[in-house]
């Protein structure tokens, strides 16, 4: 809102100072200031109002040090979150962006799925929460929504490069030529990127093409479907992360702030040009959301870190997790998500190995067997003596690593 009142104010009136708002870093810059602002001042206030409505998070029994004390911390600390990250965006973002609308519809439908949840955990005492296949129900909703918004709206486009051959004559023709004259015209597009390879750029109607090259028009439907896998996997990923103080906030901050950078970049024609990835227009505009949402998570965790005065339970580690996946699918960088979230992807692997395992020993000897100590990874830690503050530093400095190796990836192939 205030960027269409700065923009209307600088046209109208030449207001000194009316046109830094038309600059993507002096509005990024101001959304994280603003939602750390928020999370940290207001959060206090929320935490107050949650342990006023008895929302204290009901601790099970694993044996794990340091647990009973927990019992009774307040939880449904995503609204921090998400009111930390929401207003900024309403304030600062152009509205009209389609990329902004998506993800403000992920905060809101997965904040709700997760809201859910946990009001059916705290208020009718079901320990269990929203049965998993109405979780997955509103997940596989999202993926249809961002999936088909992307590769449909006249709005979310990709700028393909022209040949080498075409390109270089160009530039001996005019040396100074500008970038921008490197590009075809904005197209709809079922590419993407894949990392570490010299051709880099996947098309997902191939998967389809070599049966018939007529399927083509159809590879949206790929599209939607990788769309859905996603969001359901890093979104329950992120819920699996969230089981020790500060765990699921400071790796997302670190993802996020990481996405952040490819979104910029690939909004940017120059940069894209220079770095040779793909160019995506108006994509740019992601980096406000991006800035104002890791200034929440900061934010978040002034109240999280060790000992946690709350918990952002399922309604901040599902709508953090929605939220990276979609982002990561409008930069087109959904395949670098296994070296981005390796936390996440960790996470997840030791439940499903950990399940799988105990039920084939079980099945095949009569009695199951574990590979870890206990599931998901960091109890397993917890369970071998590592005090849970150990175990996050060193989770976040994994995470900090993982994301040094993806931002390489826009050079190295």
């Amino acid at each position: 809102m205030l960027y269409y009142l700065f923009d209307y104010l600088e046209k109208q009136f030449q207001i000194p100072g009316a046109s830094l708002f038309g600059f993507i870093t002096f509005r990024a810059a101001l959304a994280m200031i603003l939602s750390l602002l928020i999370s940290t001042i207001y959060g206090k206030r929320i935490i107050r109002f949650l342990q006023k409505q008895q929302v204290g998070e009901t601790i099970r029994d694993l044996g794990l040090e340091g647990q009973s004390e927990k019992a009774g911390t307040p939880t449904m600390g995503g609204i921090i979150i998400i009111l930390a990250t929401l207003i900024p965006v309403f304030l600062l973002a152009k509205l009209s962006n389609v990329y902004i609308v998506l993800l403000i519809v992920t905060t809101l439908w997965m904040g709700t799925i997760g809201f859910i949840d946990d009001y059916i955990k705290k208020f009718k005492k079901d320990k269990e929460g929203l049965k998993g296949r109405f979780k997955v129900l509103g997940q596989v909703g999202l993926g249809i929504i961002v999936g088909t918004t992307l590769y449909f709206s006249p709005y979310a486009t990709i700028k393909e490069k022209l040949p080498i051959e075409v390109r270089q004559q160009m530039m001996a023709e005019n040396p100074n030529v500008s970038p921008a004259k490197f590009f075809k015209e904005e197209a709809k597009s079922t590419k993407t990127t894949i990392p570490f390879v010299k051709g880099n750029e996947f098309d997902y109607a191939d998967v389809i093409t070599w049966i018939s090259p007529s399927l083509k028009d159809y590879g949206w439907v790929i599209f939607v479907i990788i769309s859905i896998f996603i969001i359901t996997a890093v979104s329950n990923g992120a819920n699996l992360t969230d089981g020790i103080d500060g765990l699921a906030a400071g790796t997302s901050a670190i993802i996020v702030l990481t996405l952040g950078i490819f979104a910029w970049v690939s909004g940017n024609i120059i940069f894209s040009d220079y770095l040779n990835i793909m160019y995506i227009p108006r994509v740019e505009e992601i980096t406000i959301y991006i800035t104002a949402f890791v200034g929440a998570l900061i934010g978040f965790l002034w109240y999280n870190t060790y000992p946690a005065s709350v918990f952002m339970g399922d309604t901040g580690s599902l709508t953090i997790g929605g939220i990276i996946a979609v982002i990561a699918i409008a930069v087109r960088k959904e395949w670098l998500i296994p070296v981005l979230c390796g936390i996440f992807l960790a996470e997840n692997l030791s439940v499903v190995l950990q399940v799988s395992w105990f039920k084939y020993t079980k099945k095949k000897f009569g009695e199951g067997k574990r590979i870890f100590l206990m599931s998901p990874l960091h109890h397993h830690y917890q369970k071998k003596g590592y005090h849970e503050s150990k175990i996050v530093t060193r989770f976040w400095i994994v995470g900090i690593l993982l994301a040094i190796v993806s931002i390489v990836t826009l050079k190295i192939r």
